[in-house]
């Protein structure tokens, strides 16, 4: 019968908990070996073929009453991604290419899909948020500039034209501008 395991790792350790209870009462046994791990009980037992090597005489275990911990010494402070080895085909397998997502590309694809969902008020504003952003500062200057001396009414983005005077109000055809009552 098989047992459950976990295992975690340090810089100089790799420490593998065997869950197991009772395991003195079950006359259980660890063998530890370079590149393999070995324990056995009455009617349970774990062998594993370890992904790299183990100082033995440094290793040790240890029995507590749910569990038995077994500490093996690294030779080396090298990452384990592993406890055991792998097989011969998956270990010869080509390394998988990483992908890498070009962040800027995806970026503008989902732009592009806001816009083409966009309607009425809200593509309005795309539109001129995405003039704004992609103008330069001096026209910038002229929709600021422009927009909040018309109190709304007008946009303009020609600087040249917009700074000389204050911008007047213009409001839609068939309506009425009121100044604010105090």
């Amino acid at each position: 019968m098989s047992v459950r395991y976990d295992w975690y790792q340090s810089e100089t350790k790799v420490v593998v908990t065997v869950l197991l209870k009772n395991a003195a009462d079950k006359n259980y046994n660890v063998s530890i070996e370079a590149r393999r791990l070995h324990l056995t009980a009455d009617g349970y037992e774990l062998d594993l073929k370890l992904q790299h090597n183990v100082v033995v005489e440094r290793s040790s275990h240890k029995a507590y009453p749910s569990k038995v911990e077994i500490t093996l010494a690294k030779v080396t402070g090298d990452r384990w991604e592993s406890l055991e080895e792998k097989d011969n085909a998956v270990a010869t397998a080509a390394p998988s290419k990483v992908q890498t997502k070009n962040w800027d590309l995806l970026v503008s694809e989902e732009e592009k899909l806001d816009e083409k969902e966009a309607k009425g008020e809200t593509a309005l504003n795309n539109l001129f948020k995405k003039i704004y952003s992609t103008s330069s500062p001096e026209v910038q200057k002229a929709m600021n500039k422009s927009f909040s001396e018309s109190g709304g009414t007008v946009l303009s983005t020609n600087w040249n034209e917009v700074s000389r005077e204050k911008v007047t109000v213009k409001p839609p055809e068939g309506t009425e501008f009121r100044e604010w009552e105090k």
